[in-house]
């Protein structure tokens, strides 16, 4: 269990984080900065995530754990309970829910992380969105298909419809692709 100050620091960290990237690049959004921003030492911030990758993986962590918890124990759609094809495409537009929710952080993310493959958050997205390919269509190769669908949010171009507020488009084109691959 965590103690209550280093949840309140933790908090006052991510917070301090975001707000930062909220006025500034991430190549502005130094260590010292983020402490000096909490009201924490920057010892405290390095311990507590490492460098500024583990920070931005934090941030993004606590942006999924709302769509994480949906996906095993929410309702249908997105939970259990529906026919695979719906859940992935249920997934992808909740995806593009929450990134046009944080553009900035999920760029920030993306620019810090070296290997973005096996993040946490990453893994668990491909096991659940490979898991769905392989009940919808069992002739695919699930596991690749999923990198590909996942690898797709990966680019300039989502970043630019997201920035530019064209998320609807973007989810109806995930949407045709997913039924497009299930038939």
């Amino acid at each position: 269990m965590e103690r209550a100050d280093a949840a309140r620091n933790r908090q006052a960290i991510l917070r301090a984080t975001e707000e930062l990237l909220s006025t500034h690049e991430l190549s502005d959004v130094s260590m010292d900065r983020v402490a000096a921003a909490a009201g924490v030492g920057k010892g405290t911030v390095f311990h507590r995530f490492g460098n500024r990758e583990g920070l931005m993986r934090a941030l993004v962590e606590s942006r999924v754990e709302q769509l994480s918890a949906a996906l095993t124990s929410g309702p249908p759609p997105l939970g259990p309970g529906a026919p695979p094809a719906s859940r992935l495409a249920a997934f992808f537009d909740a995806v593009v829910e929450l990134a046009s929710k944080n553009v900035k952080v999920m760029a920030a993310f993306e620019q810090a992380s070296t290997d973005r493959l096996n993040s946490p958050v990453y893994v668990a997205w491909h096991a659940h969105v490979s898991g769905l390919i392989a009940a919808a269509s069992p002739g695919l190769d699930a596991d690749l298909v999923a990198h590909l669908l996942l690898g797709s949010l990966h680019s300039d171009l989502v970043l630019r419809f997201l920035k530019s507020g064209e998320t609807d488009r973007l989810a109806a084109g995930l949407r045709s692709m997913i039924e497009t691959l299930l038939r």
